[in-house]
């Protein structure tokens, strides 16, 4: 349930060169050029990290809460434990764990401490929410398309939050993370990928109508972090 340039800023300012033209029609026609700095970037606060991941929580759980009443599926780690369960018919919570390892190892040595530490709370926040919010939030009726691009939009928008704090709900979306800060690949491109490949891999278990718009919503999702999460246009960490 994830550029091309340059990493986030980490403290540094970055040098630019602007130039201008002469304004008076007899100076020389050559350019004058100046450095630019840019702002050095400023760290969230630890308030502030706490209200985005339960701004980001609150916002990815209502979008659970539409996928599940329509019946559709979800991508990431979350989807690929869902097949397995279908296909081995291991209890879903022990596949969900061991895939997730890896990708917890992962987060610690090359995102850091802090990440881990963020996006294990926002995993808890996230189980807490799912297992009440059916009694504040409930559906008479929800057609299945309209289903997956609301609630694929505003899962993304809740991913989008989390991620410009420096925090995921593991699994698919660390490793997007790691590849966008290590290669460069948009962490969007990355995750829609992978949701996609998962989606399709649902046709053997699932009704086809409900996963063509199950994969409607997975690009609804990751449309919107492709278009805001690139490095260079956010500069707060």
């Amino acid at each position: 349930m994830v550029q091309s340039a340059a990493r986030p800023s980490s403290g540094f300012r970055t040098a630019r060169r602007h130039c201008t033209m002469p304004s008076s029609p007899s100076a020389p026609a050559t350019p004058s050029c100046a450095t630019l700095t840019a702002p050095a970037a400023v760290p969230h606060t630890l308030t502030e990290d706490a209200l985005a991941i339960f701004t980001g929580v609150l916002l990815i759980s209502v979008g659970v809460a539409f996928f599940t009443t329509a019946g559709l599926l979800t991508g990431g780690t979350a989807g690929l434990a869902f097949l397995l369960h279908y296909a081995t018919g291991i209890g879903f919570g022990k596949i969900f764990f061991v895939l997730n390892l890896p990708f917890y190892w992962l987060a610690l040595r090359k995102l850091g401490r802090a990440f881990t530490i963020k996006t294990f709370a926002a995993v808890l926040l996230l189980s807490l929410l799912t297992e009440v919010q059916s009694q504040w939030l409930q559906f008479a009726q929800l057609q299945p398309l309209y289903a997956a691009i609301a609630g694929g939009l505003i899962t993304g928008t809740g991913f989008l939050v989390l991620f410009r704090h420096r925090c995921s709900l593991g699994g698919v979306g660390i490793a997007a993370l790691y590849l966008q800060d290590r290669y460069g690949w948009r962490a969007g491109k990355v995750q829609m990928a992978v949701d996609c490949c998962i989606v399709l891999l649902a046709l053997w278990t699932v009704d086809p109508v409900r996963v063509a718009c199950s994969i409607a919503g997975a690009v609804a999702l990751n449309l919107v972090l492709a278009m805001n999460h690139r490095p260079g246009r956010y500069m707060a960490v």
